[in-house]
């Protein structure tokens, strides 16, 4: 596939490409540009225009093109679906339902578009009484947009969808790992309306690519999903610029089982929200903090479920478990669980690669709070690290006991130890009797501490994508 650049499908300037590989099957699917400086600066060019179109368009016109393509979009999901599945060894059924999501995504925030309403001031201050003040949000300008791989159709739309609502132009650079799907559904959306100078893509290296985005004058703003130190560094070159930074990052979450919990329920959700896509999550429970009087019971529950998952091809309808993204993420989760094994913590199960880029199911017993899988080591895999506890206040300490803060999981029947210990967690958001493997469209989602900066979501992405500009009529009342 090519990219898209001012509304042409576009090679790389040196005719450079790199492959896409099948994760799962380690065959060839297609191949890419590897996109160099002078595309990039073409397509930063190229959205200068563009924001001054978009912005012009009204909202109403921008609303009919993004739910036209999401349309579109749900129409093809099939053909979308086996074309995530297969460059990313994601299992089918939750390949349809990340399509399914982009779809949502864009009709949710073309809605809220429409809605998407200024204030008027009251005459509260004295000697303003005659003055009227109201205020309209308009488009920041160019919007770049760096997605990862876990998520690559979901996480995109996230960001390119308000940006396109509230009037931004947008350039996208998908994970190179799984770029293909991504750019499909660009593809919709420009045969939809969308203007060709308002949405570029380009692929290619993400280092050499984000540093040209996040330090160029002519991008008014930067949204990425990815690793803390990768948000770190972009940050850090974004800031001589001063635009806005939206990063939704790292996290360790804590999944808190308390002795009154369902505990056939908090099974399910641990063992599910550890291996659905592979473990490669970010708010996907990472460390299992299970009170000590049924911390036995728990580990049995969860290995007689991971005897039962059916393992096969991510396209088959039955399978329910898919591959880690390449060779080097699942020699990166072997190698963590052969650390915390080293620092005293006891092998139950799984432990080891098969087929290069598979991960079996893997627990371990005995985890302490200190050792590094406990506290700051994000493992992005199906691995499920159990800490016992006896005490809701040395669960909340272990709990917090990290630099990250996206979101966490508490199981018990107790509504009201419930809420106390969601109040004391330091992090974005608290899912109770369930897996913290969860988001809703409209929910401010992201984290607090290094787990990221500001929020995406329906109901505050619009007012994060935009300024709010006063418009002051000084006297018009008298």
């Amino acid at each position: 596939m090519k990219m898209f650049i001012n509304g042409r499908e576009a090679d790389a300037s040196d005719g450079g490409v790199f492959e896409v590989i099948n994760s799962a099957t380690h065959e060839y699917i297609d191949t890419v540009p590897k996109a160099t400086a002078q595309d990039v600066e073409e397509a930063i060019e190229a959205a200068q225009e563009g924001k001054k179109v978009w912005a012009a368009t009204p909202v109403h016109e921008r609303a009919r093109i993004l739910t036209l393509a999401a349309d579109r979009i749900d129409e093809r999901r099939e053909e979308l679906a086996h074309s995530l599945s297969e460059e990313m060894g994601k299992i089918i059924r939750e390949a349809r339902g990340e399509i399914r999501v982009c779809a949502q995504i864009l009709r949710g925030f073309a809605q809220a578009a429409c809605s998407h309403y200024g204030h008027t001031m009251t005459d509260y201050q004295i000697g303003a009484e005659k003055d009227v003040i109201f205020t309209r949000y308009e488009p920041l300008g160019v919007i770049a947009c760096i997605s990862p791989f876990n998520y690559p159709v979901e996480l995109c739309t996230q960001k390119f969808a308000p940006a396109l609502a509230t009037g931004n132009a947008v350039i996208i650079k998908p994970a190179s790992d799984n770029p293909l799907t991504v750019m499909k559904i660009v593809k919709i959306l420009l045969e939809s309306g969308v203007p060709g100078n308002v949405l570029q893509l380009v692929t290619g290296s993400g280092g050499s690519i984000g540093d040209l985005l996040s330090s160029s004058e002519k991008i008014q703003a930067i949204t990425l999903t990815g690793s803390t130190e990768v948000g770190v560094h972009v940050l850090e070159t974004a800031a001589p610029t001063l635009k806005k930074t939206f990063f939704e990052l790292g996290g360790n979450d804590p999944f808190i089982v308390f002795d009154d919990a369902d505990l056939s329920l908090a099974i399910k959700e641990a063992a599910a929200g550890r291996v659905q896509n592979a473990g490669q999550t970010c708010c996907s429970p990472k460390r299992f903090l299970v009170q000590n009087t049924v911390k036995k019971a728990f580990i049995e529950g969860v290995l007689e479920y991971y005897k039962n998952i059916k393992r096969g091809n991510p396209v088959d309808d039955d399978t329910e478990f898919g591959s880690l993204i390449n060779a080097r993420a699942a020699k990166t989760v072997d190698e963590q669980v052969k650390l915390t094994v080293s620092q005293g913590a006891k092998l139950v199960c799984g432990g080891y690669i098969y087929n290069e880029t598979w991960y079996e199911p893997t627990l371990l017993d005995d985890v302490t709070p200190n050792m590094d899988i406990a506290r700051d080591m994000e493992c992005f895999g199906p691995v499920m690290p159990v800490i016992g506890f006896d005490t809701e206040e040395e669960a909340v300490r272990i709990a917090n006991n990290t630099i990250y803060g996206l979101q966490a999981g508490v199981m018990t029947k107790d509504m009201r130890k419930a809420i106390r210990v969601a109040e004391k967690l330091e992090c974005g958001g608290v899912v109770i009797n369930g897996s913290g493997n969860y988001r809703d469209l409209d929910q401010p989602f992201g984290g607090n501490k290094k787990s990221g900066i500001g929020r995406e979501g329906v109901s505050v992405t619009l007012n994060e994508y935009t300024q709010e500009k006063s418009y002051i009529m000084k006297g018009i009342l008298a």
